[in-house]
């Protein structure tokens, strides 16, 4: 092979390699702006809640936790997974509990109207920023658990949903119920986590109360 040919050869992978670093710049920039307007819509949330001693904004913190464990749990997650886990529960306050009747029938109609509207938000974000309808989609199965035993992003979605729940929430829930109830919400949460989920569930601290009621649900 002649010089002039192996030097043509060099300058087309040298500019393969630059046009990746490129696309990956460009894609990097984008998914940034992305987390920057999620995290914009969440900090308008009303309601306040403790974050190391100082107020911040629930739905804000609670997509900083969410994506915390998406990252515990997966360490180099997909795009899709990482922009779901920052959007799940986007602008939640929006459509609150009160707003549907009581009971388990209106609590599941509260929750699949939560999701869609999850979804919907997120995609209208993401479609402005000009993400590929692809990209879009997959996010969306995410927001709303789709395919939970074969998409593995969706069980990860879900196995970091429950790790917040515990860590952060488990306590306070707690002491508002009757122990039974507890118990019975334990197994269910239980059941819709992975084996990795539940070994970092049970390296939680929990008071010595919480502990026995968790291990009451899981021993019954």
């Amino acid at each position: 092979m002649h010089c002039a040919e192996l030097r043509e050869i060099r300058r087309i992978l040298r500019d393969l390699v630059d046009n990746d670093a490129k696309s990956e710049r460009v894609d990097r920039a984008r998914f940034e702006q992305a987390i920057e307007a999620f995290d914009r819509a969440n900090a308008e949330d009303p309601n306040q809640i403790d974050d190391h001693g100082a107020a911040r904004p629930r739905e804000l913190v609670q997509a900083e936790r969410l994506s915390a464990w998406v990252q515990k749990l997966e360490p180099e997650p997909s795009e899709a997974l990482a922009l779901a886990a920052r959007s799940q529960h986007i602008r939640r306050w929006q459509i609150p509990r009160g707003s549907f009747p009581a009971g388990r029938v209106g609590y599941l109609q509260w929750r699949t109207q939560l999701g869609r509207f999850h979804a919907d938000t997120t995609s209208e974000i993401l479609s402005a920023l000009g993400y590929e309808r692809e990209l879009i989609d997959a996010v969306r199965r995410i927001n709303l658990k789709q395919n939970l035993h074969s998409n593995a992003d969706t069980q990860t979605i879900e196995d970091a949903l429950c790790l917040e729940f515990l860590e952060f929430e488990f306590e306070a829930f707690a002491h508002q119920r009757e122990a039974e109830k507890i118990r019975e919400i334990v197994r269910k949460t239980w059941k819709k986590m992975s084996p990795r989920a539940h070994e970092l569930a049970l390296k939680l601290s929990f008071s010595a109360e919480a502990s026995a009621l968790i291990q009451q649900a899981l021993s019954g």
